[in-house]
């Protein structure tokens, strides 16, 4: 099972690195809950396909449409849970963010039912989206 959450994860992070939306619809849960850090107008738990796929988009929105995870470090799983160490960054005008973060995925059945993000300097993620 371990290595089928992997090869599910690694197939959400290339549909999220495409923008390929259907693709994602078919990973994330239709009742997915998605944690989103810090303390900016994205942050707090998202829950619903739709809901994610509205932050998401405003995120798109609100960077220009530079928001992009650019690196994918390592994937590693226990169980139900799959653990991306990942480099994310964004554009808009003179603003920019550029960062380590940890992703987290609760995959049941082959779909994302759960998901913790963390960023590795959430202050400048917070002045980044304001």
């Amino acid at each position: 099972m371990t290595s089928v959450n992997i090869d599910v994860a690694r197939t959400y992070f290339q549909a999220v690195q495409t923008g390929d939306m259907a693709a994602l619809g078919e990973l994330l849960d239709a009742d997915i809950v998605w944690h989103q850090p810090g303390a900016n107008r994205f942050s707090g738990e998202h829950k619903g396909q739709g809901a994610v796929f509205q932050m998401l988009g405003s995120m798109m929105e609100a960077s220009q449409g530079t928001f992009a995870i650019d690196k994918i470090h390592a994937l590693m799983a226990n169980g139900d849970l799959v653990t991306a160490t990942i480099h994310f960054a964004g554009r808009r005008g003179d603003a920019s963010m550029s960062m380590d973060g940890v992703d987290l995925l609760r995959i049941e059945n082959g779909r994302i039912t759960e998901m913790w993000l963390f960023s590795a300097d959430p202050a400048a993620e917070d002045a980044f989206w304001g």
